[in-house]
């Protein structure tokens, strides 16, 4: 017999790959009982309903995408590429942040014990240290490097889909070498 923990895991892993697949308005408890081999019951049981069963994925899926890779202030552009990394790895975490911006949802930033500096600190020590130029104002710097990082996760042209090794690594260090020049210190840039 399963644990309370290990059966409420198994219902958050078969929601996971459900509502990836077909959001919250296409996703069936049914489908999500049959995986988890669990009761209905014990899932409404466990989280009362289907949007509170989605937002707790969702939650659990940006908590891991927004601790699994911390930016460094020397390395800036590297975060990229572990972005990309991250993309690649786990998808279906990115298809559900998705879907809950779709949804209209909010995605709560991981707590403070989580993630002990924010991406916009790192940004302002890097430009502090020389490492960035001191033109980006850093919230809108973090947002195009996380879109440089996700730009072959993201792209609509499914024929780019690809498990060759190579082009992977080609593709990871080019999305490395374009944050590199956007965030490349320059003299004479004029501030925004």
């Amino acid at each position: 017999m399963r644990k309370r923990a290990e059966l409420r895991n198994e219902i958050l892993s078969a929601a996971r790959a459900e509502f990836a697949r077909h959001g919250l308005a296409g996703a069936r408890i049914d489908r999500v009982v049959k995986e988890s081999r669990a009761s209905r019951e014990r899932l409404y049981a466990h989280f009362g309903d289907k949007e509170t069963l989605f937002r707790e994925v969702v939650a659990a899926d940006a908590a891991h995408f927004f601790t699994a890779v911390v930016p460094r202030p020397e390395a800036l552009a590297e975060f990229v590429g572990e972005i990309y990394d991250l993309a690649l790895a786990h998808p279906e975490h990115l298809r559900m942040i998705t879907w809950a911006r779709l949804e209209g949802l909010e995605l709560v930033a991981p707590d403070t014990d989580m993630v002990p500096t924010s991406g916009a600190a790192v940004v302002v020590a890097a430009q502090a240290g020389g490492h960035v130029d001191a033109a980006w104002k850093p919230e809108e710097l973090l947002v195009m490097l996380f879109a440089i990082g996700l730009s072959w996760a993201t792209s609509p042209d499914p024929q780019l889909q690809t498990d060759d090794p190579a082009t992977i690594a080609r593709r990871r260090a080019a999305a490395v070498e374009a944050a590199a020049r956007v965030i490349e210190p320059r003299t004479g840039r004029r501030q925004g």
